[in-house]
């Protein structure tokens, strides 16, 4: 898979804030389906995807698979609870990575940035949403990266000191990349709702697959 260029983009680049950088149409059909692909293996395991309960006892209604490190509230491990070992974090999505901050900001990640070591695979069925959250588990704060597959969705993008407003509603279709790093890095942010039956046909997907690329910080820790 090469480089994204100019002509495969469905619309320009938006800065929604500072940081936060949402290219519509950033990821191409045949590689979205590839993707797709890749996610229905992760699922499948071992450590596939789970539904993770909360500290104060609620389940999460999004479904979740962890490469490279196993992510649980609120923190990472190399093995999940039963001791299983996580599934190593795919080069392709370092690749896609490390485009995707170059397309975001027009330039590549710093010599010296933490490399990015771990992707959170999330599922949302019609009835799937995703309160309003940081993603504040990880040592590093390069940017956070977020490919979205199948489904529209709703993605709201708060501020970094409340849940509450001010916020700005995005719809996120499948194969749009959303970037925040920077002073966005630990902004708000969730899906209150999706928008089924909106998948491109031909990805046969029924419900939305977002994958969610970090660098966790944690390279020295074994």
């Amino acid at each position: 898979m090469g480089p994204m260029s100019d002509a495969l983009f469905d619309g320009p680049p938006v800065e929604v804030a500072p940081g936060a950088v949402h290219l519509p149409g950033w990821l191409p059909e045949e590689a979205q389906t590839d993707l797709v692909r890749r996610c229905r293996q992760w699922a499948r395991g071992p450590a596939g995807m789970r539904q993770h309960t909360m500290p104060r006892g609620g389940v999460m209604s999004v479904r979740m698979v962890s490469l490279g490190w196993h992510w649980q509230p609120y923190s990472y491990a190399r093995t999940l609870p039963d001791g299983t070992p996580v599934q190593p974090f795919p080069a392709l999505l370092g690749d896609l990575a490390a485009r995707a901050l170059e397309d975001a900001y027009g330039a590549p990640p710093a010599p010296g940035a933490d490399p990015h070591d771990v992707a959170l695979v999330n599922f949302y069925d019609a009835d799937a949403r995703m309160g309003m959250h940081q993603d504040r588990d990880e040592l590093s704060r390069e940017p956070v990266v977020s490919l979205s597959l199948g489904d529209t969705c709703v993605f709201r993008f708060g501020n970094t000191e409340t849940r509450t407003r001010p916020h700005t509603d995005v719809e996120l279709r499948s194969g749009d990349l959303f970037v925040f790093g920077g002073p966005s890095r630990m902004a708000y942010h969730g899906v209150p709702r999706t928008r089924p039956g909106t998948a491109p046909p031909a990805l046969g997907l029924d419900g939305r697959l977002n994958v969610t690329i970090r660098a966790s910080g944690l390279r020295d820790r074994p």
